[in-house]
């Protein structure tokens, strides 16, 4: 089982912010404020002053941002260790549950996935649409762009038109596994599934050995589909917010 300590760094490098600072062992990511990866303070290891006052300094950065204040706590990683108390003292709340998950790198390649080591604009229009919020759909396409190569992105089409797409960020031996998207009329037909097999293939073939992915802890389906790839849970994180 991998040590969150590990893969943690790994991810917030996967999917960089627009704006990064650090206080101590606490990262701070900022974009547009939709995505909550890229607009949260990780609190890794020990901050680099008392942890009230650091806490205090994270509100303080995302205020002169224009953002709410927001903190990704990952079980077994964060310092001090108690600083969920300290952060429900101050009014935090936590929310949205996540299970990261853990596989093998291992696949098949399949012809009518097309890899590409940057998006395209049929991958991106495929991406926005499925954010619902245009704006949200727009920082994650702006955090794309930004992932450190090399990355697989993939795309399936079917009939001539992209039904499915994924991500895969290649870092320290592992392939991170992001943006999954199939569109809405060709759900349900495996198409995720025949995605995700030709990014673990592709990452194989680059040296990745293990993958790791996020998922929302109450997406049974998504769940399931990693489950039945080799995949298996390996901790989560939530996010505090006020």
């Amino acid at each position: 089982m991998i040590d969150p300590a590990v893969l943690e760094p790994l991810a917030d490098d996967a999917w960089p912010a627009r704006e990064r600072e650090r206080l101590g062992g606490w990262r701070l990511n900022a974009s547009s404020g939709h995505s909550m990866r890229i607009n949260a303070c990780w609190p890794l290891t020990a901050p680099d002053r008392d942890p009230d006052d650091a806490v205090a300094a994270v509100e303080a950065w995302y205020a002169a941002r224009g953002l709410p204040s927001r903190f990704k706590l990952t079980d077994g990683v964060f310092a001090p260790a108690d600083l969920a108390d300290r952060l429900a003292e101050r009014g935090y709340h936590a929310s949205k549950d996540t299970l990261v998950m853990t596989g093998p790198a291992r696949g098949e390649g399949d012809l009518s996935v097309r890899i590409f080591s940057t998006p395209d604009a049929t991958f991106e229009a495929v991406f926005t649409a499925s954010a619902g919020d245009p704006e949200d759909g727009r920082e994650r396409i702006e955090a794309l762009g930004r992932i450190p190569p090399p990355a697989c992105f993939a795309r399936l089409d079917v009939d001539g038109a992209p039904a499915a797409i994924g991500v895969a960020a290649l870092g320290g031996g592992f392939a991170g596994v992001f943006g999954m998207r199939t569109v809405p009329t060709h759900r349900r037909k495996g198409l995720a599934r025949r995605v995700l097999r030709a990014l673990l293939a592709e990452a194989r073939q680059r040296g990745a050995e293990r993958a790791w992915l996020q998922v929302e802890s109450d997406n049974a389906a998504a769940i399931a589909l990693y489950a039945d790839e080799g995949f298996e849970p390996a901790y989560r994180y939530r996010y505090w917010s006020r």
